[in-house]
């Protein structure tokens, strides 16, 4: 039999046939450096869960999280909405005819009215939005189909968009903005008209700017050209996207700061949503100081049938809400907190029960010689 040594220094890394380093007979060990570090030996901390640190936990979590969940759910059921579904495809619907006969190519507007009533007041500003179902904005490849730096004002990008665009890229002359977001803006025009009881109306005032995101506004969409006014001459050599009506320098003519690639609507919608259904912010109604900003009563929603949605099965609706410090309504958060808050405070008098009935057996068993 053969006898096997330990060697003190093979266990470092070193054998003793090896001559030194680079000279003849050099073995190289794959075992790694005898270090704290490569050898795993750094000083760790690892937890000792015991009922004195894990009862209070979930205690304190309970007591925590439900009084902040109570509040987030109070406050989101303060918020006042009113919702109107205007797609048309009930036949009783004021929006029938111009759901079921219009299209992309159609160069007339269909217009049609909707009377409904607020039984509260809305205090403070009213937010009005548009909102789409069925409508999937996060489809990877609608997500892809534009040209930031086109959108950016970026002058060889203006007559040579990116490929991404296709095939809303060119349609003779480049398409500016190109690809399929732009290419499908939401393009309905909404009114809002107060009734009063002698019978005549009056219509609120809905301000289109302030609804975009700053950074969009400033940083991300620019005009090529930089301040010049004149946006016919800067678009000089590009053309209209496929579906729209009127090229990007006539979206708002009235208003220089808000047309072209830097009109609000226009940078609401190219921010893509992240689920099919969704809302967008579409226009705000501005606190009024002596009297609520939308009184109960009877109101008139007027709309310019613009955007086709039954090709996709699809739904539009106008929807009308106040915000709170959280932002709008959605009872989702608090929920969240509440179910957690209870789910912890349960498991924790459970654990709590267990623990005084069974906790103390092992201390008290006695041992038998």
């Amino acid at each position: 039999m053969m006898a096997s040594s330990y060697n003190a220094k093979e266990e470092d890394g070193h054998h003793s046939g090896a001559v030194g380093p680079g000279g003849p007979g050099a073995i190289k060990s794959k075992k790694p450096d005898n270090t704290a570090f490569k050898q795993q030996r750094l000083p760790a901390w690892q937890p000792i869960l015991t009922a004195g640190t894990v009862l209070p936990a979930f205690f304190v979590i309970g007591l925590i999280f439900i009084p902040i969940g109570i509040g987030l759910f109070v406050t989101s059921n303060n918020i006042k909405e009113f919702e109107i579904d205007y797609t048309g495809v009930e036949e009783s619907s004021p929006c029938h005819i111009c759901s079921q006969n219009y299209a992309w190519n159609n160069t007339n507007p269909c217009q049609c009215s909707i009377p409904f009533t607020l039984e509260q007041p809305f205090e403070s500003n009213v937010f009005m939005y548009y909102g789409l179902s069925n409508f999937y904005q996060n489809h990877r490849r609608y997500v892809k189909s534009r040209d930031d730096s086109q959108l950016n004002g970026d002058k060889n990008s203006l007559t040579n968009p990116s490929k991404e665009c296709e095939p809303y890229r060119t349609n003779g002359l480049p398409i500016a903005p190109c690809g399929a977001i732009a290419n499908s803006l939401f393009n309905d025009t909404l009114e809002l008209l107060y009734n009063f009881p002698n019978g005549t109306s009056i219509s609120i005032p809905l301000s289109k700017t302030g609804i975009a995101w700053w950074t969009d506004k400033h940083v991300k969409f620019r005009n090529p050209g930089g301040n010049n006014n004149n946006l016919s001459a800067a678009f000089a050599g590009t053309t209209k996207p496929v579906n729209w009506r009127k090229p990007v320098y006539e979206l708002d003519p009235s208003d220089p700061n808000n047309n072209g690639f830097i009109n609000e609507d226009f940078i609401v919608w190219m921010r893509t949503a992240a689920l099919p259904t969704f809302r967008k912010l579409y226009r705000i109604i501005h606190k009024n100081k002596d009297m609520p900003t939308l009184p109960p009563g009877n109101y008139t929603l007027n709309i310019t049938y613009n955007y086709p949605v039954l090709s996709f099965d699809g739904r539009k609706r106008m929807i009308l809400s106040t915000i709170s410090w959280m932002g709008g309504k959605n009872p989702f958060l608090g929920i969240a907190y509440i179910t957690v808050g209870s789910v912890c405070f349960f498991l924790g008098v459970v654990l709590l029960i267990i623990h005084h009935n069974y906790g103390s057996r092992s201390n008290n068993a006695d041992i038998p010689n």
